[in-house]
């Protein structure tokens, strides 16, 4: 994993929300068609463990998304992501008011973007994240920039990084996916 300044660490602690873009963040940002006609995504599974692990130490997941497809709409729904905004143009606007609704300042608040669209949010943040194979400007001003490219796991790296500032992560992962391990272990 990327090495992470502690300022990051400071920030990552604060973190009560997980904002993440879709196409070049979750996806590798190719768009596939069927010979139907139909969209094809690829979803990365370790973002999902990464996600869900989130959940379970209380932290809000959210996707804001400028795309709206029915692939989308399904892994959405397969992460228990009810924080789900496609098609969403003003990305800014749909996240202040989520924020409004659980009561978080922007500080409380990770956003993992990999183009200009989201750097009207990632400028006003308190963590942004991107890609390693982000555009180049929200490269410039994001806080840090993951080992992981877009589609090959930059969530779970997301996830690693804020649960890694407030434990150990082999701690967070036994805790969470393991839970009789430590019983097993006792036995």
């Amino acid at each position: 994993m990327v090495h992470i300044p502690n300022a990051v660490k400071e920030k990552a602690r604060a973190i009560e929300l997980v904002v993440f873009d879709v196409d070049g963040v979750l996806t590798d940002g190719t768009l596939s068609y069927s010979a139907g006609g139909e969209e094809v995504k690829h979803f990365n599974v370790k973002d999902g463990v990464g996600i869900k692990l989130l959940a379970d130490y209380d932290i809000v997941t959210a996707i804001i998304s400028a795309k709206d497809s029915a692939p989308l709409t399904r892994r959405a729904s397969d992460l228990g992501i009810g924080h789900f905004y496609p098609g969403c143009k003003d990305k800014w606007a749909q996240l202040s008011t989520l924020m409004d609704e659980l009561m978080l300042s922007p500080q409380q608040v990770c956003y993992v973007g990999d183009d200009v669209i989201d750097l009207k949010v990632m400028k006003r943040i308190g963590l942004s994240i991107a890609p390693k194979d982000a555009f180049w400007l929200v490269q410039e001003h994001a806080d840090l920039i993951t080992d992981a490219m877009g589609g090959k796991g930059v969530g779970r790296e997301v996830a690693d990084i804020i649960l890694g500032s407030r434990m150990p992560l082999d701690e967070a992962y036994i805790k969470a996916m393991l839970p009789d391990f430590e019983n097993a272990r006792s036995e």
